[in-house]
């Protein structure tokens, strides 16, 4: 069984390495550099200033997922590369849209797999972007989740 609990700062080194574990299995796109770099910026940017849940294992405690909403928008979903394809990611959407009123987000076009995880619930592609929240050349897709779109 898996909970999802509000992350606590001490936490905050082991959230980065769901992240890595997670990026290194998905995100074949980005540079050594890229990463490094995020890196610090999660730790001192990103992860201070969101609304941060993980996803638990009952069993010994271990975190295995997280998300960072801020407001409306989920800013991150990364689910650690050994527990993936376990229900954890939709364990962790489904927090944020139903518990955290999520229902937007921003997704890597080179990350195809997680374009299709999302479109699997609900979401749709409402715009593109050339340009990563860092300025660098990773398109990204906007989303949205369908039920909130309006006319």
């Amino acid at each position: 069984m898996i909970t999802v609990e509000v992350a606590k700062p001490a936490q905050f080194p082991t959230l980065l390495e769901v992240w890595e574990s997670s990026v290194r299995a998905t995100h074949f796109f980005l540079r050594e550099q890229d990463i490094q770099e995020l890196r610090s910026t999660l730790l001192n940017e990103y992860f201070p200033n969101l609304n941060i849940r993980v996803a638990r294992l009952c069993s010994n405690g271990l975190i295995v997922g997280f998300t960072g909403v801020s407001e409306n928008r989920i800013e991150m979903l990364f689910v650690n590369a050994e527990q993936r394809g376990q229900g954890i990611g939709k364990l962790l959407l489904r927090h944020a849209i139903d518990i955290q009123g999520a229902d937007e987000l921003d997704v890597n076009e080179q990350n195809p797999q997680a374009v299709i995880f999302y479109k699997k619930n609900g979401f749709v592609i409402t715009g593109r972007s050339e340009l990563d929240g860092q300025g660098r050349q990773y398109p990204l897709l906007h989303m949205k989740l369908l039920k909130t779109l309006s006319c």
